[in-house]
């Protein structure tokens, strides 16, 4: 799986502030063999985080996951550049990243992220800081091989039951 990290930040972009979302969302998917062929560090503007994601859906990654820009602040343009270019949304990893949030801080149903779908892409918006965007990934991580085998038409037994992490671990082509 070829996933691509964009992190949005003001201060990231100009050196300012140490990524260390980015990085630790690369190790994460190390686990599920997914390889990190894009990251970029781009500022919280709606433009530049709208070129970002069609640039790398256009060259084919199949995983793009975004950090920052989710919240309330003005500054915070992530889901509005994410909804300007998918072609189908994805509510139920965007719920199901809140779902799993709420059971560590109320403050999780303060995030206005968003998931869906660009081409043969899957788009999903993280939160900004290294705790929340691990811990939102850690939601979905299991899942995301098979949304992008679905998403690319490689999927197969769809309605197989889930394992729930018994049994012998499928595999997932990369």
């Amino acid at each position: 799986m070829k996933v691509g990290i964009l992190t949005i930040s003001d201060k990231g972009s100009r050196g300012e502030r140490e990524d260390t979302s980015g990085p630790a969302l690369k190790k994460m998917l190390a686990g599920i063999k997914a390889e990190v062929v894009q990251y970029r560090i781009v500022p919280d503007e709606k433009e530049a985080i709208i070129q970002t994601l069609k640039e790398w859906s256009d060259q084919g990654l199949h995983l793009i996951l975004t950090t920052g820009g989710t919240g309330f602040s003005p500054r915070d343009n992530t889901p509005e550049a994410t909804l300007a270019v998918i072609e189908k949304s994805a509510p139920g990893i965007s719920e199901a990243i809140r779902f799993h949030g709420l059971k560590k801080t109320p403050r999780a149903m303060l995030s206005r992220a968003v998931a869906g779908i660009r081409r043969q892409t899957l788009i999903v918006n993280l939160p900004g800081s290294e705790k929340g965007a691990r811990e939102s990934l850690e939601a979905i991580i299991e899942v995301l091989p098979h949304a992008v085998e679905t998403i690319r038409g490689l999927a197969s037994e769809c309605a197989a039951p889930f394992q729930g992490g018994q049994g012998k671990p499928r595999r997932h082509r990369n």
